[in-house]
Formats: structure tokens, C-alpha cells, sequence
């Protein structure tokens, strides 16, 4: 569905319409729409239908309202309001400027719509940090937490710098920092005592003067996840086959990766103490 089409739907052209409202574009759009509809939810328009209106000054009858929003806005923000199917807003660059309408006119029906298309897997996946940002913006909390979830899994200062960041409060973004600082330390301790009954066969075989040691694949794994843990602190990377079995070769030793698979236990309970963090701010 565009959202720059040169004249507005049928929908927003009915014969019943009781208001226009018309575009800030180069060649303004009338959408003929009715005042009942905007009334619903919006403090907005009904202190601005208290107060006398102007007369369209072409032949319909009906009051005119000139709105600071283009078309290519207006369209979509319209359609979240009416009664029809809800338009796909296919990146975030299109929900920001709808979401600021939405803030504008103090539609809480058609914002609680847009708060669930933030969040949606989609751009979660590709852009937490900037999901992060505008849910901030727009002091949406429980967004913003959803979307701090997913930040771990980035480098949030490697993240591109993005628009919507100039709208966050330096005590918004240090939340998130902050976030990834205690998760990181917390987990990164979490590596410092593996058991004692931690064994590689070859390993502890030839530690004749230390035989309680660690295999040598621990310290391999350890080192490497803590450094992981620092740019990403979650646990889908170091848990993952490839890099448990690169920390096998990595160790010289021959027996290490079925000392690993024979670790699965312990493994598995170390993967779930460092889930259990805390992981929103």
C-alpha cells in the first residue's frame, strides 16, 4: 500500500463527511472524514470542534481544518483510526512520523496500535537499539524494556548513529549502558569457578602434580566468552556449537571436545544462571 498516492481513498471521500482536513503538501489533499470518528479518544479535536470553524471554500459545506501533516502521513494515520484494515508500515523510518501524529493529537487508541508494530519481531530483530530509542522518546517503558532485552544482542556503541537518538535523554541512554555493564560483569563472574569435577581424560591424565585443574578447553571457552560477554553480554553466541567446539580445538587437546559433550549438564546450568540475569533495564 503507497502512502504518497496524489489524491486521498475513496474512504476519505465520503459524501457524509462532516470536516476536512487538509494536507500540508505543495498540492494540499483534502481528506473528507467525519468528526465522530476523530472525536473518539482525542481531547485534541475536541477542544478544536468547540470553537467556531472556517468554511471550505470551494462547494462543500463543511468545516475546513488545515493540518501541518502531508498526505503521505495522514493516509496511514487515518487508517489506523478508522474501522479498516490497519496499513503496513514496512520500516520504522515510515511508524516514527505516524507515532508522532498519534502523540500530537493524543489518539491513546491509535498509539497503543503503533506501540505493538514498535515492538514487533521484525524490527526488534534488525534494529533493537533504535526500538530502544523511539520507545524512549516517546516514554513508552514497557517498550523500551522489551527492546533493552534485545539490545544485548548487539554492540550498542558500534550501533550507526540514528535521528531518533537526539531525542532521548542522556539518562535513557546511560539506563541502557548501564544495563549492559551490570549484565556483563555478572555473567563474566559467572565463568570464574567451574566445578571440580570439570574432566578431560587427556587433560587431567597428565596433570600428575594438579589433578584437580580444569581441562583445557575451560580455559579456552572461559577466556574467549568473557570476551564476548563484553561486546554482547547473552548467552546465544557462546553456547552455540561452533563456539564450544572451536574452544575444544583451540586447546591443543584431542579429548576435549568429548570432555565438553560430556559437560552438557553443567553447560546447560551455566547457560540458564546467566539467562536468569536481570536483562531490561
Amino acid at each position: 500500500m503507497s502512502f504518497s498516492s496524489p489524491s486521498p481513498d475513496p474512504i476519505f471521500n465520503a459524501p457524509d463527511a462532516d470536516v476536512i482536513l487538509r494536507s500540508d503538501d505543495a498540492r494540499p489533499i483534502d481528506f473528507k472524514v467525519h468528526r465522530c470518528i476523530l472525536l473518539t479518544g482525542s481531547p485534541f479535536f475536541q477542544t478544536v470542534f468547540s470553537l467556531p470553524q472556517p468554511k471550505s471554500a470551494t462547494d462543500d459545506p463543511v468545516p475546513v481544518l488545515d493540518v501541518a501533516e502531508s498526505s503521505a502521513i495522514l493516509d496511514p494515520f487515518l487508517r489506523f483510526l478508522y474501522p479498516v484494515p490497519d496499513p503496513e508500515v514496512p520500516t520504522l523510518d515510515a511508524l516514527v512520523p505516524i507515532m508522532s501524529t498519534a502523540a500530537k493529537y493524543d489518539m491513546t487508541s491509535v498509539m497503543d496500535r503503533l506501540r505493538a508494530l514498535l515492538v514487533s519481531p521484525a524490527f526488534l530483530e534488525t534494529a533493537p537499539v533504535r526500538v530502544f530509542a523511539i520507545a524512549s522518546r516517546f516514554d513508552l517503558e514497557e517498550e523500551a524494556k522489551i527492546a533493552s532485552k534485545h539490545t544485548l544482542r548487539v554492540r550498542v556503541l558500534d550501533v550507526p548513529l540514528c535521528d531518533d537518538l537526539r531525542h532521548i535523554s542522556a539518562y535513557s541512554y546511560h539506563r541502557l549502558l548501564e544495563l549492559h555493564r551490570r549484565r556483563e560483569e555478572a555473567a563474566r563472574q559467572a565463568l570464574c569457578a567451574p566445578p571440580e569435577d570439570l574432566r578431560c581424560m587427556q587433560c587431567n591424565g597428565a596433570q600428575r602434580f594438579n589433578a584437580i585443574a580444569p581441562p583445557r578447553w575451560w580455559a579456552e571457552f572461559s577466556t574467549r566468552a568473557g570476551e564476548e560477554l563484553r561486546s554482547r553480554p547473552t548467552t546465544d553466541v557462546i553456547f552455540s556449537l561452533k563456539f564450544l567446539m572451536h574452544s575444544a580445538h583451540a586447546s591443543g587437546c584431542a579429548r576435549c571436545a568429548g570432555s565438553i559433550l560430556e559437560s552438557y549438564l553443567f553447560l546447560d546450568a551455566l547457560k540458564a544462571k546467566i539467562d536468569a540475569l536481570p536483562s531490561t533495564i
